[in-house]
């Protein structure tokens, strides 16, 4: 992981921390309030190896202080995501909402120090006194309340006696700032909701950037890494930091570029738009880019991992090409996964001349050390449609008529009469074999170009087979055959322990908890 523990961040925490590199902390704390996707991986990914690297300790942090839109449902898949990823936190799993009381007696002492006060204007009038990034803000006329005041109104809030929205508590700081984040930011907000973790015992709830700086303080987190979207709130954050907090940790937040991934939909609000639209099934769609949706599809903790390590750690936000992910997914899988026959799409073939049938010996993969298997060779087998023409252009070196084409680890064999259906629809190919042209056998008398995969009819097993192609078009559409379903015929060996598997000339291929095969990635790539 050396792209991942090597960068500019790594220079900072040595430069903080000098010979106590041990004593880092680092954490991931999502918002329970979607699922995860390969975004949120980098941000798991890069806190946990830095953890592991200095020997310091990584923190499971759920940063659940908006219950309107969170819920145990998510809690729960974020755990299971983050686990799935490798990345254990043992007894280090903490909750934002755990600290309610301490970031009400740090509001108290901002309150106390003449830096925050209870506002009463509304959210529309909060932002037109905000100004613009050229204008000034205009002081609330609520902001010269007296301490007393403040802590009076502030107890009442906590106590429910106002209504939603009735009030608000605002740090006092500068209307006039050139950071339009400084300009007296809401920190806490009157909500009567039920909260998952603390039932209705808050009616009052802290915002973000009020709670983020001193969650962070709180845990001793030494190192708070997050996006580059939070770059224009570090001097929020340590402002709450130096006024607010009332220990003496002094976290350090420091930005670093998102990860956007290209033909791909990422961000919590996109994806549960699609959920809720029913543009795909669910946040475990094979096609989405969640953490579920890549498990389900057959990524392994492995590919991800390494793809977010050659991407690297930058200061800007960039995009990635989806190929880069499909690389690594095709030279990882390649070592690990034996390769079978499948036809997706089956045209039917007599051997007229053969009789019986035989044991043949195939190699299980070319890339992994997996020995070989035994296939049944017999007179009606199965081969792709598409590797037939009846009138093929030049260059085409499949089966044609009088075009002689050998079968994968078996015969040569001549295409001698096509029958059809009424409707003009191939249905069958009758073909002869030459009984001195069997793989291993040394026979080389005639070139043959074409060699293609099958299936006996006989021992074939019918298994559904998921094509998943990129969600999203070039032109950024959405791309309405993402997935394509497939009856296909696999050749018998496939067993129920062969979660991954490599069909020759189509991919590598995942055993969902259906059954179905999902493709997780296609054999060619023209990535470089």
């Amino acid at each position: 992981m050396d792209n991942i523990t090597n960068n500019f961040i790594t220079d900072f925490i040595k430069e903080d921390l000098g010979e106590n590199l041990n004593s880092l902390i680092t954490r991931f704390p999502p918002e329970p309030n979607g699922h995860l996707h390969i975004g949120h991986a980098k941000s798991i990914i890069l806190n946990g190896e830095l953890a592991k690297h200095f020997g310091g300790k990584f923190n499971m942090r759920f940063d659940d202080t908006n219950p309107s839109k969170e819920s145990v449902e998510f809690v729960n898949s974020i755990l299971e995501d983050v686990k799935w990823l490798g990345y254990d936190y043992g007894d280090r799993l903490f909750y934002a909402s755990n600290y309610f009381e301490t970031f009400y007696e740090c509001a108290l002492n901002l309150i106390n120090k003449g830096l925050a006060f209870v506002c009463d204007l509304t959210g529309e009038q909060v932002h037109e006194y905000r100004g613009t990034f050229t204008e000034p803000g205009k002081n609330s006329p609520f902001r010269e309340r007296s301490i007393e005041e403040n802590l009076k109104l502030f107890k009442e809030m906590k106590e429910g006696i106002y209504k939603d929205g009735e009030k608000t508590l605002r740090a006092k700081i500068d209307m006039a700032h050139p950071n339009i984040v400084m300009r007296d930011p809401v920190i806490y907000r009157i909500a009567h909701i039920h909260h998952h973790n603390t039932s209705d015992n808050w009616c009052i709830y802290p915002m973000y950037d009020y709670a983020h700086p001193l969650e962070d303080a709180i845990e001793n987190i030494t190192h708070s890494l997050c996006s580059l979207e939070f770059e224009n709130n570090r001097p929020l954050y340590n402002w709450f930091i130096e006024h607010a907090w009332i220990g003496e940790s002094k976290p350090r937040q420091i930005e670093f570029g998102k990860l956007s991934i290209s033909k791909s939909i990422l961000g919590k609000r996109h994806l549960n738009k699609l959920v809720s639209e029913k543009k795909v099934q669910g946040f475990a769609d094979p096609r989405l880019l969640t953490l579920k949706g890549l498990r389900s599809r057959g990524y392994t903790p492995e590919i991800i991992k390494t793809f977010v390590n050659e991407v690297g750690i930058s200061k800007a936000d960039g995009t990635v090409e989806i190929e880069l992910l499909e690389h690594h997914a095709r030279d990882i899988l390649k070592k690990e996964t034996k390769s079978l026959m499948a036809v997706l799409d089956p045209l039917k073939v007599v051997i007229t001349n053969y009789e019986g049938e035989e044991e043949l010996e195939l190699e299980n993969s070319s890339e992994a050390e997996l020995g070989s298997r035994k296939v049944l060779f017999t007179k009606e087998i199965y081969i792709e449609a598409s590797d037939f023409m009846e009138n093929p252009p030049k260059k085409f070196f499949r089966l044609a008529p009088g075009v002689e084409v050998r079968l994968k680890g078996a015969y040569a064999i001549v295409c001698e009469e096509i029958i059809k259906d009424s409707s003009g629809k191939i249905t069958e190919l009758r073909c002869t074999y030459d009984p001195q042209t069997k793989s291993g056998s040394g026979f080389n008398a005639r070139k043959i170009k074409g060699v293609l995969h099958w299936v006996s009819e006989k021992y074939a097993v019918k298994k559904t087979v998921n094509l998943i192609d990129y969600l999203l078009n070039e032109d950024g559409s959405l791309n309405e055959n993402s997935i394509v379903k497939k009856e296909a015929l696999i050749e018998k060996e496939i067993t129920a322990e062969d979660e991954r598997v490599q069909f020759m000339r189509h991919g590598y291929f995942y055993k969902n908890e259906e059954e179905e095969l999902n493709l997780i990635v296609s054999l060619k790539s023209s990535f470089k």
